[in-house]
């Protein structure tokens, strides 16, 4: 008997995750960026990094503070993710500072 609807994915063996990275990759590469959210082309590198910077600072404030809502697994998880965007900030901070030195 023929079906009138394939498989749906996972179902032959390959993980959803392995069917989306392999099925999509191909129109990823045809897929152009929307203009919706585009940086002005002629903004200077330090601007850039601050405003990143800046983002950063944000996100960790955030992830602190939903932390202190949570407990457990879910507290864990939000500290981690709150140290991981510290790192980030860290790291622009020394590229911020490469670029245009305070000093």
């Amino acid at each position: 008997m023929i079906k009138d609807t394939p498989n749906p994915p996972g179902l032959d063996g390959e993980t959803d995750a392995e069917a989306t990275f392999t099925s999509s990759k191909p129109a990823m590469a045809e897929r152009r960026p929307s203009p919706i959210f585009t940086t002005v082309p002629d903004v200077d590198n330090e601007t850039l990094l601050v405003h990143a910077c800046e983002t950063l600072a944000s996100a960790c404030v955030m992830a602190s503070e939903l932390a202190f809502l949570l407990s457990g697994p879910k507290r864990n998880l939000a500290l981690a993710i709150e140290q991981m965007a510290a790192l980030a900030e860290l790291s622009v901070n020394r590229v911020l500072d490469n670029v245009d030195p305070q000093g």
